[in-house]
């Protein structure tokens, strides 16, 4: 309070707030107020002694269904359930997808191709031979473009003077 403007010209005089109301009751008394006769509005005599049976009359005749506003959302709980039922969905389709297991043909052998190319093995070429079963592959499996057998004949027969050089028959 100490902090406040000590000039403030407002100031109420002593004693000013002890002796207001009987200062204004005074004042009313020696005026004279009074309504005059012909302003204002008039009630018709006896109406309030049947307002109160019309009243009750016409709120007993006409039910009234109150308008009742709902306190709780039922929506948040609508998708609560919608969320929980699409993700049970969501995992049972995963689930049944899922049943495939990879294998050896489901790669593609450009994908095989750049695993080797791209990833040092340190696998020698007799470490690969060692790993693949020579009997289960074709010589055409291992080529890029198909031998036919005419093919082979041809370069045989320009290559090759003796036939029997090729050993053919295994009788040693």
């Amino acid at each position: 309070m100490d902090k406040l403007n000590k000039n403030n010209s407002f100031k109420v005089p002593d004693g000013y707030l002890d002796t207001l109301s009987s200062d204004i009751f005074k004042k009313i008394a020696k005026e004279d107020i009074s309504m005059p006769p012909n302003e204002g509005f008039k009630v018709p005599e006896g109406y309030f002694d049947t307002l109160n049976a019309k009243l009750l009359g016409q709120l007993e005749n006409t039910p009234v269904e109150p308008k009742v506003i709902p306190l709780k959302s039922y929506k948040k709980h609508y998708y609560t359930a919608a969320s929980v039922a699409a993700v049970v969905l969501l995992f049972i389709l995963v689930q049944f997808n899922r049943d495939k297991t990879p294998s050896y043909s489901d790669l593609a052998n450009s994908d095989i191709e750049h695993y080797f190319e791209f990833n040092d093995l340190e696998l020698s070429s007799y470490d690969l031979a060692e790993i693949l079963p020579i009997h289960d592959l074709d010589l055409n499996d291992i080529l890029e473009s198909r031998l036919d057998n005419d093919n082979i004949i041809d370069y045989l027969d320009s290559h090759i003077e003796d036939f029997e050089e090729l050993n053919m028959h295994n009788d040693d």
